[in-house]
């Protein structure tokens, strides 16, 4: 059988009930007009018997006859309204429990889709996350507020105002197209360094091609080399001169340094030739070493697929005929010059191996022997900036 819709079986249930009230209406009427009756036929009774005394006997026969008839009609009348009465109750119950039922019903399906839309609302948002995050990764160079100029520039502006953790800054130097992310060291010698270099511990692999050492590598927070056109940006800002500091540390744990006034570097065109001043420090000059030939200094950048170290045709390495310094260094790239006393950017050497074509400052010394470098970093700070005094 099929179930009633929701309505007919409302209509249907008022229907019974005006229906069962007009016939309970109908039994108490019967009962009134029975009795009424019976009253009557006493009466008739009553004055027949005192009209004619030779009909009494018949008269009463008749009397209690009709009496106990309209009593029994009376009770099955009352019976049937009962039984009427319960039926119509029972139907109620039963309708209102159905409609409970279908309603019950009716409410888990609507929380069944609810649950089936909220879960699709959640996937679609993921999804939009998703092709947001892959049509926007392929653009690094996205719109975003930079803190300043450089990390000295940060330093000077907002340590004003709060002491500024070293940590990572986003720059925007004058002549960039775009701001980009700077580890900033604002604890070493009064801060506002921008590092430019780090090595630690040989994760990052540093044999690499020119486009990579032209646009940057590695991890801000570990090992890295920030990149040509980034450092080219940042040293050549309007009225600026900046200062380069090489720190050096070695697998006994001892600290050397090499300091460089009016550091800065050429354009893309020439290839990133690197600028250096006035050298102190206790590491010796590496960059300029102790031989005419040795001197990095004015030398332009190179990687194992473009070579510029002064090799026409070859370098001698001690008794080593070299072709390219970048490939003799285990295809690295550095500012090599005949490949020289320094390179930064050589394999990191691990305890107990000494690799010459490694990470090697030349000038830095001991029982005459190089010293094993464990870590080396490079940064730079402004030392003139005529917006602050």
């Amino acid at each position: 059988m099929v179930p009633l819709s929701l309505t007919s079986s409302i209509c249907l249930n008022i229907y019974f009930f005006i229906w069962g009230e007009s016939v309970r209406g109908n039994c108490v009427q019967f009962s009134t007009m029975d009795s009424s009756a019976i009253n009557i036929l006493e009466e008739l009774s009553n004055k027949g018997s005192k009209s004619n005394p030779n009909e009494t006997g018949h008269k009463e026969n008749c009397g209690e006859s009709c009496s106990v008839q309209t009593k029994i009609t009376r009770e099955e009348k009352h019976f049937m309204c009962r039984n009427l009465q319960s039926s119509i109750v029972s139907y109620t119950r039963s309708t209102k429990k159905l409609l409970r039922n279908m309603m019950d019903e009716q409410q888990a399906s609507l929380d069944y889709l609810s649950n089936q839309v909220n879960e699709l609302m959640n996937r679609i948002l993921l999804l939009n996350t998703e092709v947001f995050r892959k049509y926007l990764d392929p653009f690094p160079h996205r719109p975003v507020q930079a803190h300043g100029l450089d990390c000295t520039d940060i330093k000077d502006t907002i340590g004003t105002v709060t002491k500024t953790p070293s940590g990572l800054y986003i720059i925007h130097p004058e002549g960039s197209n775009y701001p980009f992310e700077v580890m900033c060291d604002m604890d070493y010698r009064g801060g506002g360094w921008t590092m430019i270099q780090k090595r630690i511990n040989g994760v990052i692999d540093f044999q690499r091609l020119w486009c990579d050492y032209l646009d940057g590598f590695g991890d801000l927070l570990g090992e890295f080399w920030l990149g040509l056109k980034k450092i080219f940006y940042i040293v050549n800002q309007k009225n600026t001169s900046f200062l380069l500091l090489v720190t050096l540390e070695s697998e006994d744990e001892t600290s050397a340094y090499a300091s460089y006034e009016n550091f800065w570097i050429e354009d893309e065109a020439n290839f990133f030739k690197i600028h250096l001043g006035r050298y102190s420090g206790n590491a010796g000059d590496a960059f300029r070493g102790f031989r005419k030939e040795d001197n990095q200094n004015a030398m332009a950048f190179s990687t194992s697929d473009v070579d510029n170290d002064g090799c026409r045709p070859t370098c001698m390495i001690g008794s080593q005929s070299v072709k390219s310094c970048s490939h003799f260094n285990n295809k690295t790239g550095w500012w090599f010059s005949q490949c020289g006393l320094a390179n930064l950017n050589g394999v990191h050497q691990y305890p107990g191996k000494l690799l010459t074509s490694g990470i090697h400052w030349g000038t830095w010394v001991k029982n005459n022997s190089w010293v094993r470098l464990k870590s080396v970093s490079m940064k730079i700070r402004r030392i003139y900036n005529p917006l602050f005094k």
